[in-house]
């Protein structure tokens, strides 16, 4: 039986392995290795310590369809909708701009949900924690190395980690690469960002009239969100801790703060940098911006 592999468990990686075990003409055993803990890229969600139910979106924050791709990929909007997995934004987003044709979505579950969808989906063996440093051809198998346990052979690989990282890999496959191929490798810009996730007891309300919003009169605060209410859920689903029986046990502070995540984002005004919180909550939170 032949072996595929899929680097990356991003939106780009989680497609191409369903679309491998959609139609792959024959018998093929699929892996997908992903360098982080979980599956998501830049379509990240957290999930709280304490309460594994309340999640927070860290990287885009809704998914636009532009009239170009609207045709060619209407089956898979069509089947996340038909899955409840995408809805409609109907939420108000402050100083967003949709052009002429534009359809925005949110996913209810978290954007992470999607990938998570697709990678069920493939039946792939999805690993964690295989960071991808090499590439050989051997013995017309591609020979597969990482930063951590035995290299492994496969007859396919596909590589859908951001570009600096394919260019960073060692081996045949960087003599593979021509020098068309490199100039466009390089020319791909990325800008990091940081993200901060808020989870606040059930029952805290924030009064806003938006669930979201843009900020351009802050040089460090690019975006904040209000994630149950920007993804049309109840107060219990989303970034809301439950409310201890005893608040004289409880074993978090009040307002829990999230780790600081680093997002990499392309087209940035289609996506959020700061997740879930309070407008002054999200002001006083220590989230700094770098390019690279």
């Amino acid at each position: 039986m032949a072996r595929a592999l899929v680097v990356g468990a991003g939106l780009t990686g989680g497609v191409c392995a369903a679309l491998l075990g959609r139609e792959t003409p024959r018998p093929a055993h699929l892996t997908v290795w992903e360098e982080a803990a979980a599956p998501g890229g830049r379509m990240c969600t957290a999930c709280s310590p304490h309460a594994p139910g309340s999640t927070v979106d860290l990287g885009a924050q809704y998914i636009t369809r532009s009239p170009q791709w609207a045709g060619p990929h209407a089956r898979f909007y069509d089947e996340l909708l038909a899955l409840g997995l995408l809805e409609p934004l109907t939420s108000p987003i402050e100083g967003m701009v949709v052009k002429e044709g534009e359809c925005n979505f949110v996913a209810p579950q978290g954007v992470s949900s999607i990938i998570k969808h697709y990678l069920k989906e493939s039946g792939a063996d999805v690993c964690f924690g295989h960071r991808v440093t090499r590439v050989d051809l051997r013995d017309d198998r591609w020979e597969v190395s990482t930063e951590t346990g035995r290299p492994e052979r496969f007859d396919l690989v596909v590589l859908t980690m951001p570009a600096p990282r394919i260019l960073q890999l060692q081996g045949d496959v960087a003599n593979l690469i021509s020098e068309c191929q490199r100039r466009q490798l390089e020319s791909v810009s990325y800008s990091s960002r940081y993200a901060l996730g808020l989870f606040y007891e059930a029952g805290t309300k924030i009064d806003v009239p938006w669930a979201g919003q843009y900020i351009t009169s802050n040089p460090c605060i690019r975006f904040i969100s209000i994630d149950n209410k920007k993804r049309n859920i109840g107060h219990k689903r989303c970034c809301q801790l439950p409310r201890p029986a005893d608040p004289s046990r409880q074993a978090f502070p009040r307002v829990w703060r999230g780790r600081v995540y680093p997002v990499q984002l392309r087209r940035l005004h289609h996506f959020g940098l700061v997740r879930r919180g309070s407008f002054k909550e999200a002001y006083l939170a220590p989230v700094s911006l770098s390019s690279t």
